[in-house]
């Protein structure tokens, strides 16, 4: 990616300008350290460029927010809004005669999101990892497992999912389906979060999709955040 290439190199060159500063004194005696430090030229002009396309590449617009969003177990609208784009995203062009339901992890999103103008910055701060998105098979006498977790953490982000007094169901689904497809990340199908239960997994679709790359197509596509359930 463009960006991380950008990042390493401005990484780089802050080394770069510490290392140039360095002195080591071998001598015994105590010397008054300065606070100040003298401006690098040659340095500031090398890291501009790069700065200045960094920031107004994470400054771009995707969409607008009507109100606040955060996060608050058990559930929230920036849960809300993860999840159910994710999932749109996901299902819009599939059809399947197993049920499908989004499960994603709620210290996953890491900021949350002001009312008006939502950035591309905004949604690398809520979800600054590279995950990758994953269809994951399980059977159906799973759910009662997946029930416990959630009753332990206290909730997560989720579509197509009802946890109502502490009873899991799907949300719409076929009749006496014995298996059923959660999409989810990489991280959480690998045991992230205490999630063993996709230890029973029976197959996986790689997406080979960065959640994060998801989420900025569906504010790109909504204009304004949603905030239906």
């Amino acid at each position: 990616m463009k960006l991380k290439n950008s990042i390493l190199i401005f990484a780089g060159a802050g080394l770069w300008a510490c290392s140039s500063h360095l002195v080591i004194n071998t001598n015994q005696s105590k010397e008054p350290v300065s606070n100040e430090i003298t401006n690098d030229n040659a340095v500031n002009n090398f890291i501009t460029p790069f700065k200045d396309s960094l920031d107004k590449r994470m400054n771009e617009v995707l969409a607008a927010a009507d109100v606040d969003f955060i996060v608050q177990r058990p559930s929230s609208n920036l849960m809300n809004w993860v999840a159910n784009a994710l999932f749109v995203n996901q299902t819009k062009n599939v059809r399947l005669t197993q049920p499908v339901v989004c499960l994603l992890n709620t210290g996953g999103i890491r900021s949350s999101i002001g009312k008006g103008n939502v950035t591309l910055g905004d949604i690398y701060k809520v979800m600054p990892f590279d995950n990758t998105v994953v269809w994951v098979e399980l059977p159906i006498g799973i759910l009662p497992e997946i029930e416990s977790f959630l009753n332990k953490t206290g909730g997560e982000p989720m579509a197509n999912l009802t946890l109502k007094e502490g009873k899991l169901s799907i949300t719409s689904s076929p009749k006496n389906p014995t298996h059923f497809w959660i999409i989810t990340s990489d991280y959480l199908m690998n045991g992230g979060d205490k999630m063993t239960f996709f230890d029973k997994r029976t197959n996986v679709n790689q997406t080979g999709k960065l959640l994060r790359d998801i989420l900025i197509e569906e504010a790109r596509n909504q204009g304004t955040l949603s905030t239906s359930n």
